[in-house]
């Protein structure tokens, strides 16, 4: 079986998703790409995560090509192709219909400071626009919109999080949806306060050595 890990790490990682609650059913997608095979491990569409198996996940080149797996991929592999081709410090996509940050992007927001745990993805999380689920349209709306940030809203739809290794791309996923959250019960309450520009440069600077040496996978 080619890219064995990765399909097994995209295996694990679907079932954390429905444990954390960033995704119901089959909703949403997952990715790991191996930089030296050229290669992509995406979960399959319409498939339970819980019913997956490392066999059920698609191997797909960066061009949209089946290269091994029964499955059909996720609809949205447009977007996890072409965030792979732009930046290479992107080894893992994930992509929630989280209930508090998809909150956000139905109102067609995007995310600020209004905590210092965006910082997961930067200054905020950007807001593309939107085009229906799983189109070249989508596809290039992330990717315009993406710039160098950690995230995007997609409006009306969900939030997309990338990283060097599918724990960071999982991590920030949690954590943003813990910050839209807050965002939302802030507005229900008055109006938030936003951690300045240079004090978000301070966090994100420290987060680049917080945790464990040697990262996460």
């Amino acid at each position: 079986m080619l890219l064995k890990k990765e399909r097994e790490l995209v295996v694990e990682y679907g079932r954390k998703l429905l444990r954390a609650g960033l995704t119901t059913g089959t909703g949403g997608n997952l990715s790991i790409v191996n930089r030296e095979k050229g290669f992509m491990a995406i979960s399959a569409s319409g498939l339970n995560y819980l019913d997956a198996t490392p066999k059920d996940v698609v191997l797909m080149d960066l061009d949209g090509n089946i290269v091994e797996g029964e499955r059909k991929p996720s609809s949205e592999h447009g977007f996890h192709s072409i965030l792979y081709k732009q930046r290479e410090d992107i080894n893992a996509v994930v992509h929630t219909h989280s209930v508090y940050a998809t909150t956000v992007a139905c109102l067609n927001m995007e995310l600020p400071a209004v905590h210092y745990l965006v910082g997961f993805s930067g200054r905020k999380v950007p807001l593309a626009p939107y085009a229906t689920f799983g189109s070249p349209e989508l596809a290039g709306y992330v990717a315009e919109t993406i710039g160098n940030y950690n995230a995007v809203l997609l409006a009306n739809h969900g939030l997309i999080t990338v990283g060097k290794a599918i724990g960071n791309a999982f991590d920030a996923a949690e954590e943003l949806e813990l910050v839209a959250r807050i965002y939302i019960q802030a507005l229900s309450a008055g109006k938030p306060v936003l951690v300045p520009d240079e004090e978000m440069d301070r966090v994100i600077d420290k987060f680049s050595t917080y945790g464990q040496a040697g990262g996460k996978e």
